[in-house]
């Protein structure tokens, strides 16, 4: 039983992160037997419920936020948001983005959550704007979804 334990223990290590700040999602999946992790690791958080799904959205940080700024993010996220090019943002770009941040979270109680790699600045302040005019039901899903493909994104990385 104790190298099952410093498997997983290994396993929740390189795969932890994949969800952000949400190793759970790496321990439930862990033993699932052979396949997709991506697919069983998906998996885990449409069947952990609502409350779940709000915690994990919850741990997703602002885009161009303040834990940008001060240099606070996880690796992952630092490498996503530099790569979009909102470590580059103007003075205007940073304020409308704290504005949509701040107005976004009010509106639907989690961040605006978007798969940015290989987007950029501008086109995901475009995508900012459209969302925020969307009913809290379809945010939820949508914002699970691109917390989805920001994880098959990150498990991409690591091949």
């Amino acid at each position: 039983m104790r190298k099952l334990d410093d498997i997983k223990a290994k396993f929740v290590e390189i795969y932890g992160g994949i969800y952000e700040h949400s190793p759970w999602v790496a321990e439930t999946a862990f033993g699932g037997g052979m396949g997709d992790l991506s697919v069983k690791m998906r998996e885990v958080v449409e069947n952990a419920g609502k409350d779940a799904q709000l915690a994990l959205l919850r741990t997703h940080p602002d885009l161009a936020g303040k834990l940008a700024k001060s240099g606070t993010l996880t690796v992952e996220s630092t490498s996503e948001q530099a790569g979009a090019g909102l470590d580059e943002c103007s003075e205007a770009e940073f304020s409308e983005f704290t504005q949509l941040n701040d107005s976004y979270k009010a509106k639907f109680g989690f961040p605006y959550i978007l798969a940015v790699k290989g987007r950029y600045r501008v086109e995901i302040l475009t995508n900012f704007r459209s969302r925020i005019d969307n009913s809290p039901e379809q945010e939820f899903r949508e914002a699970l979804d691109q917390v989805h493909q920001i994880a098959k994104l990150r498990l991409k990385g690591l091949a």
